[in-house]
């Protein structure tokens, strides 16, 4: 079953509420949010995301890899629907590999 962007943008919102309490509660958090520009974040605060995406999605999102392949201008642009998506593949993919790994037969 492929992930719920839904769910996961819900959840980017509220861990995003948690690192950066100075968001206005009334203030809706959308695909097209920046981080830059809009949520105003600073290198610490990217830290502590990745610390929440990891502890929510384990390794199965590796936030800092997809970071550090963006270049300094998609670095800069990135929108809250980009990492939605990201993670959305990444959990796809993880799912597909689990599905396609053998099922071990007991006694062998």
């Amino acid at each position: 079953m492929p992930a719920d962007h839904d769910t996961i943008l819900a959840e980017i919102s509220q861990m995003l509420r948690a690192v950066l309490p100075g968001i206005d509660p009334d203030e809706e958090i959308t695909k097209g949010t920046s981080f830059r520009d809009d949520l105003e974040m600073e290198s610490i605060d990217v830290i502590s995301l990745a610390g929440r995406l990891q502890a929510r999605y384990g390794e199965s999102v590796n936030f800092a890899q997809y970071v550090a392949a963006l270049d300094v201008e998609s670095l800069r642009g990135l929108r809250v629907g980009e990492l939605t998506e990201h993670i959305a593949a990444s959990l796809d993919q993880a799912q597909a590999s689990d599905s396609a790994a053998p099922v071990p037969v007991a006694g062998q």
